[in-house]
């Protein structure tokens, strides 16, 4: 058994083969029976594809770098689930890509954020987030205020989520621009926050 252990460490060629076997197999153990679970391919109840205003706001939400500071992941601790609500289900990211997960809170995790504040709360936070929060370290998104939701490529968008799994109707698509008319950025991102894990509260 020490001999065999020794090859192995020894040929650097045949520790390279059996090191992308081990992780394939292991990979492949714990990935594909998540395509062939319930609660982790079909949404959970109440859960609709976003509107064209939202799906608007998640690209701002996106391209401003929220996700740096911001999770999307209640984990189901009870220190977690105290402070933000219910620990977040597979079944309410599936109309997301790619999803929000992750570990780094800089900022609090906004899962269950939806309704927790009014527009307005939202609003002023973006425009100064220290005039609600003294002690935070947010910059403010004044010039979403200004800036016109982008309204020229949502229909491609919608089509191309829709290929993608997103139940999106053809009257859906054709009316994205016109609800997009009139908004801002800061309306579309907004519109977005108050969505967040609210379809989970629908069903408690």
């Amino acid at each position: 058994m020490a001999f065999t252990h020794e090859k192995i460490e020894t040929n650097i060629g045949l520790m390279i083969i059996l090191i992308v076997l081990t992780i394939s197999i292991g990979g492949l153990v714990q990935i594909v029976p998540l395509f062939f679970m319930h609660s982790t391919t079909q949404p959970v109840e109440g859960l609709e594809p976003y509107s064209a205003l939202r799906l608007t706001g998640r690209d701002v939400y996106v391209r401003e770098g929220c996700y740096l500071c911001h999770s999307q992941m209640i984990r189901p601790f009870r220190a977690e689930t105290e402070r933000y609500g219910h620990y977040s289900l597979a079944g309410e990211f599936v109309y997301d890509r790619p999803f929000q997960w992750g570990s780094k809170r800089t900022g609090p995790d906004l899962h269950r954020v939806g309704g927790r504040y009014s527009d307005e709360w939202h609003r002023e936070h973006l425009m100064d987030p220290r005039a609600l929060v003294k002690e935070s370290v947010m910059p403010g998104y004044p010039w979403l205020a200004d800036a016109p939701a982008d309204a020229s490529i949502i229909q491609k968008k919608m089509e191309v989520m829709r290929t993608l799994g997103s139940p999106y109707t053809d009257e859906q698509i054709a009316n994205s621009p016109a609800e997009l008319e009139g908004k801002t950025e800061m309306d579309a991102l907004i519109a977005y926050l108050q969505e967040l894990g609210t379809a989970v509260k629908m069903r408690r």
